[in-house]
């Protein structure tokens, strides 16, 4: 049986260590645009006026435009949640979005990207954590993946496409260390994805995947 790993999650910093926030002009910006092109492009639901719901992960989430936040589903009803890496990028890509951009064709690592010159020194993608914990652990990983609907692809020891948005996807490539070469974990992107992404925001995501990954399902023992 598989249950979530209950643990508190690190505080959202950005690349330059600072706590990462949504300012309330990227919110003013996002209410200016017209709900169902939008969701037309990004495959986002309209729900009610100012609200629309996307699937990230193997969850569901709320925009509440007009109350400025991100909401879960809980007991009582759709409760606004503290997750600031995910409303940071959830928000610069609706706001950024405007076209239907090709998945799936062409799939590049950071060096590919037009600014893949930003993703160096501190701002390099923060994997480290990831391959500590999977770099042995094929099995944990692919329970990790599999657990947030990760599709599986010949790519890798262990490879998954991860879906943070319905049409953005992040692709995990883990190779297994042994006694002759250390493991290693490598990130690719849909090249379009820097159409609707600055390079900041790109990072974010991948650090917010990473944390699923991280968090990952715990497996109980039934056995007994």
């Amino acid at each position: 049986m598989q249950q979530r790993r209950l643990k508190k999650r690190p505080p959202a910093l950005a690349p330059d260590e600072s706590r990462v926030t949504v300012a309330a002009e990227y919110w003013h910006q996002l209410q200016e645009k017209d709900i169902n092109s939008l969701c037309n492009v990004t495959l986002f639901e309209p729900i009610s006026p100012g609200r629309v719901l996307f699937h990230f992960l193997r969850e569901d989430v709320m925009v509440d435009m007009e109350n400025r936040c991100l909401k879960r589903s809980g007991e009582t009803g759709w409760k606004t949640t503290e997750d600031p890496l995910l409303e940071l990028v959830t928000v610069m890509y609706l706001i950024n979005v405007k076209d239907m951009h090709p998945i799936g064709r062409d799939i590049v690592g950071v060096k590919d990207l037009k600014e893949g010159h930003f993703f160096q020194g501190p701002h390099a993608l923060k994997t480290d954590s990831l391959l500590k914990r999977y770099g042995s652990d094929l099995k944990g990983f692919r329970q990790s993946a599999e657990y947030l609907q990760g599709e599986p692809r010949d790519m890798a020891d262990a490879a998954y496409r991860l879906s943070p948005f319905p049409r953005i996807h992040l692709y995990y490539l883990l190779w297994e260390g042994d006694e002759e070469f250390e493991p290693r974990l490598t990130v690719l992107f849909d090249r379009s994805i820097e159409n609707v992404l600055a390079a900041d925001a790109i990072w974010a995501l991948v650090n917010r995947v990473c944390t699923a990954l991280l968090e990952g399902p715990v497996i109980k023992d039934t056995s007994s």
